[in-house]
């Protein structure tokens, strides 16, 4: 086993590279990461396509789109977000996780605590400026400005 960071396990197979997350328990935010689902490589069938878009024969040589489907769920995942083939696979992966946790946690998943913990903290900024709003009004009152 080699331990690349404390957020990323790789675990070596006879020929392949099986990876999958790792996270901590919590953060400071308050996150949840002990419910992501984990993804083994024998579960996943991975093509390598040519992708769309603009760039010229960067793009319409080479095959640097990953296209990754996930069997057990059917899920089919494209990315083609970088010209590396490297990078547009690990963020595939990172979005078939993400997907996962979705279709499987529902509100506990860890995007929809992300978009909780935003719009608590958007809230908190709303009131905050009200407050301030009725401080400033009062005050040009108490001082007969306006």
């Amino acid at each position: 086993m080699i331990k690349i960071s404390t957020k990323i396990e790789l675990f070596l197979t006879s020929k392949h590279i099986t990876n999958f997350l790792y996270l901590p328990q919590r953060t400071k935010k308050g996150i949840d990461y002990s419910l992501l689902p984990k993804i083994y490589e024998k579960d996943i069938e991975e093509k390598f396509v040519r992708g769309s878009g603009p760039g010229g024969s960067a793009v319409n040589k080479n095959s640097n789109c990953a296209v990754i489907t996930h069997k057990p769920s059917g899920i089919v995942i494209k990315c083609h977000q970088s010209r590396s083939l490297d990078d547009n696979r690990k963020i595939a992966r990172q979005m078939l996780i993400s997907k996962l946790d979705d279709i499987q946690n529902g509100n506990q998943s860890v995007n929809q605590q992300i978009k909780a913990l935003e719009e608590k903290k958007s809230n908190v900024s709303y009131h905050k400026k009200g407050k301030l709003d009725a401080l400033k009004s009062a005050w040009k009152i108490r001082e007969g400005i306006d």
